[in-house]
């Protein structure tokens, strides 16, 4: 799985910052507001790409914060926009972690899908918790036995 800086402040051309919006398009605080200013995003689009930015919903248009299963379907939506256009490498910032007071635990598995496209980095919290989450492979189990045996 590919890791999105947290601090991103420029893109290369095929670079698409991906942050968390709100439905009515209002890109006023934290990662909006930097994909607004600096990415392209577009007021009054609260969902999909624009410019170098890709937005994803994480409130309603009255600005609270969406439930869990609606967020689920609009990174659904951007999965497969993902998928469809390989030539992009989307950055992913860690939507819905900061003003909306969702955790990373709530977030991440919304996105594990990701972990094997080559063209999504995700955050390192996100990264983590979805590497922790996944049961060990057959490989794994064999490195574990492996090291028991050699103490």
């Amino acid at each position: 799985m590919n890791i999105s800086n947290p601090n991103i402040s420029f893109l290369q051309n095929n670079e698409i910052f991906v942050f968390g919006s709100n439905e009515a398009g209002i890109h006023g605080a934290g990662a909006a507001r930097a994909a607004y200013d600096k990415f392209g995003a577009v007021l009054g689009q609260g969902y999909g790409f624009a410019g170098s930015s890709f937005a994803i919903p994480t409130k309603d248009k009255n600005i609270e914060t969406l439930p869990i299963s609606k967020i689920k379907i609009y990174v659904d939506k951007f999965l497969i926009y993902a998928a469809e256009h390989t030539e992009l490498e989307f950055l992913v910032t860690k939507i819905g972690t900061g003003l909306e007071g969702l955790s990373v635990e709530e977030i991440a598995p919304l996105f594990e899908e990701a972990i094997h496209a080559k063209n999504i980095y995700l955050p390192r919290e996100f990264h983590d918790f979805l590497n922790l989450s996944q049961p060990l492979s057959r490989f794994d189990y064999y490195s574990c036995d492996a090291l028991a045996e050699s103490k």
